[in-house]
């Protein structure tokens, strides 16, 4: 069986973001933890919905959803950059994974 290197990126982010929500509830972050767990979870999701999609333009949908969500995740990491205690939370992880993941949905030519 080939290897999936996108469905396996996404669930070590998935991971990673789970245990970066953790600390972020912790510091009493619940908003912007809120939104970054479920945008950083539903990458993965999408991506093991598109293995077992109905076709062609179901598949290339699903894997859309999967880049939009992995984008609006990076975002929602940047305002963290500026809190004190984010550079110790796993955040430069999670932010290096999801550049990672939108580069493997965008080929960048050059």
């Amino acid at each position: 069986m080939k290897e999936n290197k996108l469905a396996e990126l996404s669930m070590e982010f998935a991971v990673d973001i789970i245990n970066l929500v953790r600390q972020l509830k912790e510091h009493r972050e619940a908003i912007i933890s809120n939104q970054i767990g479920r945008s950083g979870t539903s990458i993965g999701a999408n991506i093991h919905e598109a293995q077992y999609a109905q076709g062609k333009k179901d598949f290339i949908s699903k894997l859309e959803i999967a880049l939009k969500e992995a984008s609006e995740t990076g975002y929602e990491q940047y305002p963290l950059r500026y809190r004190l205690y984010s550079s110790g939370m796993g955040f430069k992880t999670a932010l290096c994974k999801s550049r990672m993941l939108r580069k493997r949905f965008v080929r960048v030519p050059g």
